[in-house]
């Protein structure tokens, strides 16, 4: 049977560059070593190695094995790290950035909770809109809501779920102006919005049968903070889009109703962002643990009581 520390020999060094390197790190005899690699080499029939008197440099064969030998060692590496992430009790700080609206309605009220379990650990929370830079500003977890899931370089991206978008408005608005029949019908409503470019808002609108309609609008009122334009939507200023885990309960209590039900835009997804997996401490991993479980609990919690605050789907 394959001696797995073979590899691990093999990978160090060539990684040290050399026998001698490798054996300090190792605490291994160099004799050892040169022993071990060279009876590897005889099992796998093929030389790993060049050897001269001044350097040592890999076989075309040795090339394939190394990449190999150094995949054997990260997930080593990394299955240690996960033993000791379960074993130690979470403490220390973790900061964490977390748009306004998903704050206040969703991880807000679970963070109380993760604290009392884990009462060695402080979360430090910046709570805005703003995009952050996790590495620049020394931020553990950054979570973000988005309808694409895009390329973030070196970090990490783990998908929480996906929050869903509602056209809605006051029963009054739509008693006065007329409940709209088509998409085109939207045309003759007021609207409320986050942004307008130059005056100008764009809502896109998924229908039955893989249907779209694109509404092109100029919005009576924006604000950048979808809780103020919640107040906007209650007093029959305009319709809006609005996720659903904000105005469920006003949907419930009939004080906002669905705007041409079966229209909606894309659901968008809430994602946590950081920086690698490899070397994350405690802390950070059980909160991320925490939020996936959680906010799927949230959202299992209130279909039971026949609302979808928060609509999620684990990893």
């Amino acid at each position: 049977m394959q001696d797995l520390n073979d590899m691990l020999f093999f990978a160090e060094v060539v990684d040290r560059g050399g026998f001698s390197a490798a054996s300090r790190v190792l605490h291994v005899p160099k004799s050892s070593l040169s022993r071990r690699i060279a009876e590897l080499e005889q099992r796998l029939g093929v030389r790993l190695l060049q050897r001269t008197t001044r350097k040592l440099s890999l076989t075309e064969a040795g090339q394939v094995y190394h990449r190999h030998c150094v995949s054997v060692r990260e997930q080593a590496q990394a299955a240690d790290e996960a033993l000791a992430s379960v074993r130690a009790e979470p403490s220390g700080t973790v900061r964490i950035a977390c748009p306004v609206t998903l704050a206040q309605t969703t991880v807000g009220p679970l963070l109380p909770r993760f604290l009392a379990a884990h009462p060695r650990v402080r979360v430090d929370m910046q709570v805005s809109n703003r995009v952050v830079d996790l590495v620049q500003e020394g931020v553990d977890i950054a979570l973000r809501v988005r309808t694409v899931v895009e390329d973030s370089g070196s970090l990490v991206v783990k998908n929480l779920g996906a929050t869903h978008g509602i056209l809605v408005a006051s029963p009054r608005l739509l008693q006065r102006l007329g409940t709209p029949a088509a998409p085109e019908d939207l045309r003759g409503l007021p609207t409320v919005a986050m942004s307008a470019a130059d005056g100008v808002a764009r809502w896109t609108l998924a229908g039955p049968r893989g249907a779209a309609f694109e509404l092109v609008h100029r919005p009576a009122y924006t604000a950048d903070d979808l809780p103020t334009l919640k107040f906007a939507v209650l007093e029959g200023t305009g319709i809006c889009v609005l996720p659903d885990y904000l105005c469920t309960d006003e949907l419930r209590a009939g004080r906002l109703v669905p705007v041409l039900p079966g229209w909606a835009p894309p659901p968008a997804r809430v994602l946590a962002v950081f920086p690698s997996r490899r070397g994350m401490v405690p802390a950070v991993r059980r909160l991320l643990d925490f939020l996936g479980e959680h906010m799927a609990g949230v959202r299992a919690a209130d279909e039971d009581r026949g609302t979808t605050p928060l609509s999620t789907t684990a990893l």
